[in-house]
């Protein structure tokens, strides 16, 4: 947000954490940002022999090994930073603090904000340090000069002389640098204060930001946001400032031409221009942003679905229905996906399915990017199978375990797609029919309907709603136009086409394409979804009223 210059992220991550990281930045696609990845299984061999009770484990001693990491040729000076720090200003006043080293400085670091190596906090025996030691949340790494000293074999030595007479260390690589630089005083420059404005709840730190305006705070407790330090209400809303910040507006910073002589100037028909979209946009997406574990089997299937945040009620209904893997895109702004973050943990249903992956997709232009959304919940899971549904579908008790059944029964899904007929209710307070027997009975006494039976026949037309009714084994049926069933199908289905956004034939064309490739469309006689009302969405209501988008 501050910054004037370029920036380089130098990043040690797992291979997860890498294919997370990786697709933000290149879809955030900042002006003059770059990244390196490093795997950081590469590395873990390096720490993994440190007595170690730090809550982080082997990943808060990396930032020992950086000047091994980043190669001289990429780069001669490093500013390491912990994960858990809110810039204020430009980072650029910090980077340029090198400029003060003396010959023999080859790190800056920042004084420890809390009395914790003087013996007063938690262990009363704690790892040597000068004075109140240093805190290595932020830290400024000339490589060469550490090169010149032999940084690698010094704090190896260290570590190994130390841990005999201390045991383990308890705050991972802060207590090894600081025993470094209790032999090794003269390598040290002393970063001011504020850039590095320690926020545990036995910190110090108010003495230097009453005086200095913090540059950077760091959260540097396992509580994180939770301390209880006095000026913690103060920072708790300059971080959620920050979390409900538009990101897409850093491709703004710094200020870039956007044109440049002589670019040449496309031919626009205006009829239709504002419903293009340019083939080089990027969506900003941020993959996981809760974890996910879960190991599928063979028969497995997973629930692909898309929403916008007003919609965000609906995943807690569909996850008590379903049981098995699911799939979520959501559409949101920065401040939507902390509340999105909120919802989840709030939610008894929610907190603590680990079988659910949720991504998001940062707003930006007018209209729903559907398929893009689509695409990206199917392209990140890992069962051998896919539920394809919009989010406003609830399923019929067990139709997860259902659906295994009948992948076991009916074998692979090459060119083969499975169609789970869709419902919708009369009345809007309908209850969800609790079997196909219950759903027949509703459908006699006009409380249930094919969906859109009335609005869009030719939809849903082709399933053949009345051999459905009375078939007890799966059935083929023919593709005709306009069809648009939700389907089960093999997870590497082709994509949706991503130049359809808002409302109208994104599905239609997916369904239209599986049918040229040769598919076989099989009807499931003992599985439903029914449709669950709502207000018509902000794209559906602009393609009734505006014959453009109709057009």
């Amino acid at each position: 947000m501050y910054r004037v210059n370029p920036l380089h992220f130098h990043v040690l991550a797992n291979n997860e954490s890498e294919k997370v990281l990786r697709t933000l930045f290149y879809t955030w696609n900042i002006p003059q940002v770059t990244v390196t990845f490093y795997n950081i299984e590469n590395w873990l061999k390096d720490v993994r022999w440190i007595p170690n009770t730090h809550y982080s484990g082997n990943y808060g001693l990396l930032k020992l090994i950086f000047p091994k990491v980043v190669p001289l040729n990429i780069s001669k000076k490093l500013m390491v930073l912990d994960t858990d720090l809110i810039a204020t200003g430009d980072i650029y006043l910090l980077w340029i603090l090198f400029n003060q080293f003396n010959y023999k400085q080859a790190i800056g670091i920042v004084e420890n904000q809390s009395e914790y190596y003087l013996g007063r906090l938690g262990k009363s025996n704690p790892w040597p340090a000068l004075g109140k030691g240093f805190n290595s949340g932020v830290m400024l790494y000339d490589l060469e000069r550490m090169k010149l000293f032999n940084w690698n074999k010094l704090w190896i030595n260290i570590t190994r002389r130390w841990t005999l007479v201390y045991g383990s260390v308890d705050l991972g690589d802060q207590d090894i640098i600081n025993a470094l630089i209790v032999e090794n005083p003269d390598i040290v420059y002393v970063v001011p204060c504020y850039w590095n404005t320690q926020l545990s709840d036995n910190t110090q730190s108010s003495s230097c930001y009453q005086e200095y305006k913090p540059m950077i705070l760091h959260w540097n407790s396992p509580k994180k946001f939770g301390v209880t330090h006095k000026g913690g209400e103060l920072f708790r809303s300059l971080a959620a400032s920050v979390s409900q910040f538009n990101g897409n507006l850093l491709r703004k910073f710094p200020l870039m031409c956007d044109e440049y002589p002589g670019m040449p100037t496309a031919k626009v028909d205006y009829t239709c221009s504002k419903f293009y979209v340019p083939p080089n946009k990027y969506y900003r997406t941020f993959l996981y942003f809760r974890e996910y574990n879960y190991i599928p089997d063979e028969s497995d299937i997973t629930l692909v679905s898309q929403l916008s945040f007003d919609r965000f009620y609906l995943v807690e209904e569909i996850a008590s229905l379903w049981t098995g893997p699911i799939s979520i895109t959501l559409y949101v702004s920065d401040k939507e996906l902390a509340e999105s973050m909120q919802l989840i943990l709030d939610s008894k249903i929610l907190q603590d399915r680990l079988n659910i992956s949720y991504h998001a997709v940062f707003k930006e232009g007018d209209f729903y990017p559907i398929n893009i959304l689509r695409n990206i919940g199917l392209k990140n899971v890992n069962t051998p199978s896919v539920f394809m549904v919009d989010i406003d579908f609830l399923p019929m008790k067990d139709l997860y375990e259902s659906l295994k059944d009948n992948l076991k029964k009916h074998g692979d899904l090459n060119k083969k797609a499975f169609i789970v007929p869709s419902f919708e209710l009369s009345t809007r307070k309908g209850a969800l029919p609790g079997s196909k027997l219950d759903l027949i009975n509703a459908i006699d006494k006009k409380e249930a309907v094919p969906f859109l039976f009335n609005i869009w026949n030719s939809g849903q037309a082709s399933t053949n709603y009345k051999r459905w009714r009375d078939e007890l084994h799966p059935y083929k049926v023919k593709w005709s136009t306009d069809y648009e069933p939700y389907i089960v199908v093999r997870s590497d289905v082709t994509k949706y086409d991503e130049r359809f956004f808002g409302f109208g034939w994104n599905r239609v064309t997916h369904i239209m394409e599986l049918e040229a490739q040769g598919y076989e469309f099989i009807v499931l006689p003992n599985t439903f979804i029914v449709h669950k009302y709502h207000k018509p969405s902000y794209d559906n209501m602009r393609y009734r009223k505006l014959p453009n988008y109709r057009l």
